[in-house]
């Protein structure tokens, strides 16, 4: 009950932020909600099932590049459409680069996943004439529901309707993937990151949940890749780089990959963190941003959400 009650708030306390806060922090919370979305998925994969995938960015840059495509070659504005075409196109992506990479564990996953996202990096950035090249392609305002909103303000249009359209799609993907985890097939995928070969003789398929969590992972990434889109405004190669791989990896690991909501917390230490050491000191905020990240993995090793546990008092027993 008291898990519940917090979590109430936290919502609670995210959907009173356009209230109560600065125009700029509102904004920030934007990629949080996406990156919520995409830190879900990933963490079936990293924390549930025992893979770290270095190319996750690649199913960011599908559920991006659609909207860009759809709001600004066909005219698609609906994000619903958008959302579920980013959906659909990540599942048909990942299926063979799943059917490929589950063959392997540990580094030789996450190698191999990096690989493929390098593919994909090449790919947007080499074809010109179709992606745009390193200037992208713009992301139009989407419509919300059926409503085009154009005669409000960015701005307000961002920090208000598509605000609380982001918020409601974190709190669904949530609760969704809940779900997931809590179901026979969580625990399955529980008992293949513990012990694959006892798994094994169980009668789990091993390669074959493995895919399955990728392929979750993989949608679950592209909506947030669509989510993350339309604040920016346009769609450029660098969202499918390495680096962007390794940052929701971070975030993951920042949170606590052992706790069901630690890689959404890392997401919002993580975006807020950076913005503030980037106007504290704009030349060296990279050098302190890295000692920060790395003292908090060595000295907390299952991340904020395990300070936060380890804080809290010992229940009587």
């Amino acid at each position: 009950m008291t898990g519940r009650l917090g979590l109430a708030v936290a919502v609670a306390a995210v959907a009173a932020v356009p209230s109560v806060a600065p125009t700029y922090h509102v904004l920030l919370m934007l990629p949080f909600m996406a990156y919520g979305v995409v830190l879900l998925g990933l963490n079936l994969l990293f924390g549930y099932t025992g893979l770290v995938s270095f190319g996750h960015a690649l199913f960011i840059g599908i559920g991006a590049y659609t909207g860009a495509f759809l709001t600004s070659n066909f005219g698609v504005r609906s994000l619903e459409a958008i959302v579920l075409t980013a959906a659909l196109l990540g599942a048909v992506v990942a299926a063979p680069v799943a059917t490929l990479c589950v063959r392997y564990v540990k580094i030789y996953f996450g190698m191999l996943t990096l690989a493929f996202g390098m593919v994909f990096y090449t790919f947007v950035l080499k074809f010109y004439r179709l992606t745009g090249g390193d200037e992208g392609i713009p992301y139009l305002r989407p419509s919300l529901l059926g409503f085009g909103l154009e005669g409000i303000p960015k701005t307000d249009y961002l920090t208000g309707p598509y605000y609380y359209y982001s918020l409601v799609v974190l709190v669904l993907a949530a609760a969704v993937m809940w779900r997931i985890v809590r179901s026979p097939f969580g625990l399955c995928l529980k008992t293949i990151r513990d012990n694959p070969a006892k798994a094994e003789t169980l009668g789990i398929g091993v390669g074959r949940y493995r895919w399955y969590a990728f392929m979750i992972s993989a949608v679950y990434a592209s909506v947030g890749g669509a989510l993350l889109g339309a604040p920016i405004g346009n769609v450029d190669p660098t969202l499918v780089y390495w680096t962007h791989s390794g940052n929701i990896v971070f975030m993951t690991l920042l949170g606590g990959f052992a706790s069901f909501f630690g890689p959404i917390l890392g997401a919002f230490v993580f975006i807020y963190l950076e913005d503030f050491l980037k106007s504290l000191a704009p030349s060296y905020w990279r050098l302190i941003f890295g000692a920060l990240l790395a003292a908090i993995v060595i000295f907390a090793p299952g991340g904020l959400m395990g300070l936060v546990r380890r804080a809290r008092p010992l229940r009587a027993a």
